[in-house]
């Protein structure tokens, strides 16, 4: 049997689960700002725990690798790859976007149309990409500006959901009728379960020592403004 840890720390979610052969058994998980620096190790400890497990037992570590928060990636990425260096475990990384759209189809199986989670990057800009219900790839990652011309092509006939923290703010501004939002949270480690014992079974790890996460953007670090 493959057991995996898996790790989410690409938003303000902070999540942890445990999955044997592609199946979510137990999970962790909270919602809040900076919260993966204090509360990560916690909700691995809690999970091994609970699922009656030592950390020898495990089979892999699933990492969300982002696109997503710099900080909450860093900090995800870092704690996986320790504790890969310390068990001699295989490390899989899992595309944000691509688990929360798995996520979704998941639970809505008769759906046929697109889906296109958003991670919020801030002011109308998002980290999204589009999927079809295969999860095969309509519109790669990218950082983008939303507009009501956003999307127009794929709006113009068909169906496409959208999901995500970044979803909620652009919901005034795409108003197509085939536009449809979904408030629920998606990035949860429980979303990767498939995807990652599917990678797990091909053998499709990283390198421990020369991976890191999918940033999307540099991180700009901005000096306060000083007081007159």
């Amino acid at each position: 049997m493959a057991k995996i840890l898996q790790i989410e720390t690409a938003t303000s979610v902070c999540s942890v689960a445990i999955s044997i052969n592609g199946e979510t058994k137990f999970i962790k998980e909270e919602i809040g700002q900076n919260l993966h620096a204090s509360k990560l190790t916690l909700f691995i400890d809690e999970v091994m725990k609970t699922a009656g497990l030592s950390y020898a037992d495990l089979d892999a570590i699933a990492i969300s690798k982002g696109p997503g928060s710099y900080t909450g990636l860093r900090i995800g990425v870092s704690t996986a790859k320790g504790l890969c260096y310390a068990l001699g475990k295989p490390l899989i990384a899992i595309e944000t976007l691509k688990m929360m759209a798995a996520g979704f189809i998941t639970q809505s199986p008769e759906y046929r149309g697109l889906v296109c989670p958003m991670i919020d990057a801030r002011r109308m800009e998002v980290y999204t990409s589009v999927f079809d219900i295969k999860l095969n790839i309509v519109e790669e990652t990218s950082a983008k500006i939303i507009d009501e011309n956003s999307f127009e092509t794929y709006l113009s006939n068909q169906i496409i959901t959208f999901i995500g923290d970044g979803s909620s703010k652009c919901s005034a501004t795409l108003t197509a009728s085939n536009a449809k939002f979904v408030n629920h949270n998606f990035n949860s480690a429980a979303n990767m379960s498939q995807l990652a014992y599917n990678q797990f079974k091909s053998k499709s790890f990283e390198d421990v020592a020369y991976f890191e996460p999918f940033y999307l953007k540099d991180f700009v670090l901005t000096q306060p403004k000083k007081k007159v």
